[in-house]
């Protein structure tokens, strides 16, 4: 499968591919961005595309990409099993749990909860009293 944009609730997802290219630097997410850019709201990535010092706070790597995200718009899902990664890492648990009670990242197990999580926040917008 290659990367494709599909509909969520309304919303566009860029959902990259498994196999596609290794998400390193500020760059590759530039790439990402162009790719979804004028077409998807959001960027699902597979947490297995990220390269490991993604993980490791302290290299700075997460930081960068996810600025990048921030700075265009654009939401920054990462897809996957990273209990691995959240248990060795107490300032990653922190991350993860304060970035998805936001709304610009998120780390979420699979695309059905990213799909439920996109429902839930349109249904929560349609509500009498929000916008």
């Amino acid at each position: 499968m290659d990367d494709q944009v599909i509909e969520f609730a309304g919303e566009a997802v860029l959902l990259c591919a498994e196999s596609g290219a290794r998400v390193s630097d500020p760059q590759d997410a530039l790439d990402l961005i162009g790719a979804a850019f004028g077409q998807a709201q959001t960027v699902a990535i597979p947490a297995t595309r990220l390269d490991e010092q993604f993980f490791r706070l302290r290299s700075g790597v997460a930081g960068e990409i996810m600025q990048k995200f921030v700075n265009y718009r654009i939401r920054l899902v990462i897809l996957g099993d990273i209990s691995t990664h959240v248990a060795a890492s107490d300032a990653l648990r922190d991350l993860v749990r304060e970035s998805n009670k936001a709304n610009h990242i998120w780390f979420l197990p699979t695309v059905d909860d990213l799909e439920a999580r996109l429902r839930t926040r349109t249904t929560a917008r349609n509500l009498p009293g929000r916008s």
